[in-house]
């Protein structure tokens, strides 16, 4: 099993080696704008989980990810001659969800502002519920008694 260290600059390296088999070996106009976001390999380095968006319509993602298939093996043998190390991992292409969560929460975040807003104009034009000055006070008939002593 390789240490962590290792598995992070193999991660890396895959990453920087597949972005570059893109413009090399994958002679598909088709595959668009095409974005490796990162990589993941297991302890063994035998697999490596590469995660990827596409910027486009659900159309261009479907058309990438047919091309990103069909051209696994000639990427991975692109990355076996660019890593030099004994056995090559299986590469797996997962498109990355990062677009539409970060979408979700921009959309989360523009209500939040928006009912901050709300509370804030409410709370302009609220007043207090009670007198303006909330404190007791001693009665006017104790102020007479102290008086007449």
């Amino acid at each position: 099993m390789a240490d962590q260290a290792r598995a992070r600059r193999i991660a890396e390296r895959i990453k920087q080696l597949v972005t570059q088999g893109l413009s090399q070996v994958v002679k598909d106009e088709r595959v668009g704008f095409v974005t490796i976001t990162d990589v993941r390999v297991t302890g063994d380095l035998q697999n490596a989980s590469v995660f990827y968006t596409v910027l486009g319509t659900d159309e261009d993602r479907t058309t990438a990810a047919e091309i990103l298939e069909t051209y696994r093996g000639r990427l991975r043998s692109f990355v076996g001659k660019g890593l030099g190390i004994r056995l090559t991992p299986t590469l797996e292409f997962i498109l990355d969800a990062l677009p539409e969560d970060a979408q979700h929460l921009d959309e989360l975040l523009r209500k939040v502002a928006e009912r901050d807003a709300e509370l804030a104009a409410a709370r302009r034009e609220s007043g207090y519920a009670g007198e303006p000055d909330p404190y007791r006070k001693p009665r006017a008939a104790d102020e007479d008694e102290d008086a007449q002593e």
